[in-house]
């Protein structure tokens, strides 16, 4: 799984990275330890709001936060309980099919955290990283708030998910899922948002392929969600 990463790219370090045109929200700023229902930064692909018809425009979103909400959801508190999906069915289930036909999106990220029992029980983080920042792909939704007014300005709540798929190479020896990463050239097939057809997905998102990431132990501190600063990058020594 997913649920803790790291993310120092600036506004312009996406915007340069994903040749974006332009950007919804407030810039935020760098975090070391990104958790659950926090905004984060999503690349995605879709139309103007009041202009269904045209082209879409590449766009960084950071008013999207982290643990999806489907459309039909009572409750948006689900969202907590949703923040991967596997990539093996996500296609078919009822959570996150629709996201996955129509609303792709990247979360940017310079690596993410994952914990292995040792031989006492105790549970040890790690940074798994690669040489350059990374693309988790993920869905996106809107679910609209049934107590404002459809013209309110909060009446839509962003919020996204993670894919995850079965980890390999080191990463498999710490945990047995990982997030799903794209090469470069699987970002624009990725965000397409006229590519609509579930198996097609399907295809697309088996032919992505392994992540080859780098694992170092990290301070525990990262397992507080209000610790976040440079040094729970930090390898610990050993």
């Amino acid at each position: 799984m997913c649920g803790r990463y790291a993310s120092m790219s600036t506004r312009d370090d996406l915007l340069a990275a994903y040749d974006t045109a332009t950007t919804v929200g407030d810039e935020l700023p760098p975090s070391y330890n990104i958790a659950p229902t926090q905004h984060v930064n999503v690349v995605l692909e879709r139309a103007p709001r009041h202009e269904p018809d045209a082209e879409p425009i590449r766009q960084i979103n950071s008013t999207v936060k982290w643990g999806l909400v489907p459309s039909w959801a009572k409750d948006p508190k689900i969202g907590s309980r949703m923040i991967n999906a596997r990539s093996e069915t996500v296609t078919s289930k009822p959570a996150f099919k629709a996201a996955a036909a129509r609303r792709r999106c990247i979360l940017p990220a310079d690596g993410y955290f994952e914990w292995m029992k040792d031989e006492n029980g105790r549970k040890i983080p790690f940074f798994l990283h690669a040489d350059k920042p990374i693309a988790m792909a993920g869905l996106y939704e809107l679910w609209p708030n049934p107590e404002l007014p459809e013209d309110h300005p909060d009446r839509w709540l962003w919020t996204c998910t993670v894919l995850t798929r079965p980890a390999t190479d080191v990463a498999g020896h710490i945990h047995d899922r990982c997030p799903v990463l794209l090469p470069e050239p699987f970002v624009g097939p990725w965000l397409d948002p006229t590519l609509t057809d579930r198996d097609d997905v399907d295809a697309l998102l088996n032919s992505i392929p392994e992540p080859h990431l780098q694992p170092y132990e990290v301070s525990t501190a990262v397992n507080n969600p209000r610790n976040n600063s440079p040094e729970l990058l930090l390898p610990v020594n050993t």
